[in-house]
C-alpha cells in the first residue's frame, strides 16, 4: 500500500470516530431524558405533559414570539429546542394557574430552559421589540 494511502486513511479515520463520538453523546443524551424518574415519568414525558395542558393558551402572536427567539438555534435542532422550551413555559403556566399565556411567562420559561450563552439573543431580541428587561435581570445572572 503506498504511504500517501496511509496518510489520507488516518485522518478520515480519526474524523469517523469523532462523528460517531458526537453523534453518540446526543443519542445517549437523549436516552437519559427519556429514562423514567421516582414518579415513574421521563422528563420528555413531563415536557409533553406540560405541552398539552397549555396548548389551548398560546396566541399566534405569542407562538411568533417562541419562533423568533428560537431562531439562533440550528434548523436541524430547532424543534427539539423550541419543545424543550415551551414545555418549561408549560410548567411555569401550569404552576402559575396561568389562564393565558402571558409574555412574561415565555421570557421566563426561555430563561430557565436554555443556556446561559442563549441569554445574549433573548436580551437582543427583546431590546429590539422594546420590551423591558428589568423584571428578568436576577434569572439572567
Amino acid at each position: 500500500m503506498p504511504g500517501w494511502v496511509i496518510w489520507i486513511m488516518i485522518p478520515w479515520f480519526l474524523f469517523m470516530i469523532w462523528f460517531f463520538a458526537t453523534g453518540g453523546y446526543f443519542m445517549f443524551r437523549k436516552f437519559l431524558r427519556g429514562m423514567p424518574k421516582e414518579d415513574g415519568k421521563s422528563a420528555l414525558d413531563w415536557q409533553d405533559h406540560y405541552i398539552d395542558r397549555t396548548r389551548h393558551l398560546w396566541s399566534e402572536e405569542q407562538l411568533n414570539l417562541l419562533e423568533e427567539l428560537v431562531q439562533p438555534v440550528p434548523q436541524l435542532f430547532r424543534d427539539p429546542a423550541k419543545r424543550t422550551i415551551a414545555g418549561k413555559i408549560g410548567e411555569l403556566a401550569v404552576k402559575e394557574k396561568a389562564d393565558q399565556m402571558r409574555e412574561d411567562l415565555i421570557i421566563r420559561g426561555y430563561i430557565l430552559a436554555t443556556p446561559k450563552r442563549d441569554h445574549k439573543w433573548l436580551v437582543k431580541t427583546l431590546e429590539k421589540k422594546k420590551i423591558d428587561m428589568s423584571p428578568y435581570q436576577g434569572l439572567l445572572g
